[in-house]
């Protein structure tokens, strides 16, 4: 690994352990002890000054410069790094962790919205955890954002669940990161992707999800899964909305131009156009709006809706839910409790013996 910083190639390993013996505390950012397996990511400082990146950070693309939506806390070092999940697709994150550790830390990774990048509302999250000690990880899910991936702004919703077991090998072999308290945290159509992950990933202790969205159920019954229920689509609408997604197969094989979005065989119904303008709060603003968040493809719209996170789940480690009513159904559906589960302000967790506890609150 190679200091974003200096340039220089890190090779204070045994430093940093005598150090940590005699319970001095040390910085991740300035001393991370790379296995070859994370790099640098191309394009930062230390790729400019000449360090090796590996073959795991190819593309020189991206740059050092802070471009997220909110405000840097110089009280978190931060440093972004690259590595390639199972399928050999290149994934960049943006690695937060607390200017001083003693020990091996808690982790936790974040995943982002659907069509969101990490340097909205799913980089936010790790940097303020980061301030509450745990050593944070957030990624840009395959074929979008600064990620790897081609075709671009596609939804494979079984590679968007790898890239959370991907983000897990990284963190898990940090030497300064407790591989055993490995957490996660899943905004919005993460949270579905994050609690399909933790299902086949026993590594991931814990999952907290933020006004989770399972992406299949909502294009099945519609945006803000319909809570009129004479809203929901019909199964004659999913067919027209998939003849629709076909057809534009057919299109695009043909050299015709991709179509982004969730297509207009099927018109949003009131309750579903209210979901719309919610997210428009945030994503469509000043507060919320990234030039590397994208609508994915029209042609995504089959592999979505066959999407079933939580068909097999049992009991998710942990998982919180906003007060908001439309939040809180989505959040809820993962699973009803045979008893009132604690709650803390306006998040619900549901502990598993054994594991600790994430939470957290949507903003």
């Amino acid at each position: 690994m190679h200091d974003i910083r200096k340039g220089q190639q890190t090779t204070s390993d045994e430093a940093r352990e005598a150090n940590r013996t005699r319970g001095r505390p040390w910085s991740a950012a300035a001393s991370d002890p790379d296995d070859g397996r994370c790099a640098v990511a191309a394009g930062s400082p230390a790729a400019a000054a000449g360090g090796s990146t590996t073959a795991y950070a190819q593309t020189a693309r991206r740059g050092s410069k802070w471009d997220k939506t909110f405000p840097r806390n110089p009280e978190v070092d931060h440093r972004k790094v690259s590595f390639r999940n199972r399928l050999g697709i290149e994934l960049v994150v943006d690695l937060y962790s607390p200017k001083r550790l003693r020990g091996r830390a808690r982790a936790l990774i974040v995943g982002h919205p659907f069509g969101g990048v990490k340097e909205q509302t799913s980089g936010l999250y790790p940097q303020t955890m980061a301030e509450r000690g745990f050593v944070t990880l957030a990624f840009d899910a395959s074929y979008n954002g600064e990620s790897g991936g081609r075709p671009r702004h596609i939804a494979s919703l079984e590679t968007f669940v790898e890239d959370f077991s991907a983000a897990v090998d990284c963190l898990g072999t940090r030497r300064y990161v407790a591989r055993d308290r490995i957490g996660v945290i899943g905004v919005c159509a993460s949270g579905g992707f994050s609690l399909s992950a933790a299902q086949i990933d026993p590594r991931l202790k814990a999952v907290a999800t933020v006004s989770m969205y399972d992406m299949g159920r909502a294009y099945r019954d519609g945006q803000g899964y319909a809570p009129a229920p004479g809203e929901r689509n019909s199964v004659e609408e999913r067919k027209r909305a998939l003849a629709e997604a076909a057809a534009q197969r057919w299109a695009e094989f043909d050299g015709g131009k991709v179509r982004y979005g969730g297509g207009s065989t099927v018109p949003l119904k009131p309750s579903q156009q209210a979901a719309a303008d919610e997210f428009a709060t945030y994503y469509a603003t000043p507060r919320g709006a990234h030039p590397r968040s994208h609508p994915l493809t029209l042609t995504s719209l089959g592999a979505i809706a066959n999407f079933m996170p939580l068909a097999q789940i049992e009991l998710p480690p942990a998982r919180c839910c906003s007060s908001r009513v439309r939040r809180r159904i989505r959040a809820t559906t993962a699973r009803t409790p045979t008893r009132r589960p604690p709650s803390r302000g306006n998040c619900t967790s549901f502990p598993v013996p054994g594991m600790w506890t994430a939470t957290t609150r949507s903003t």
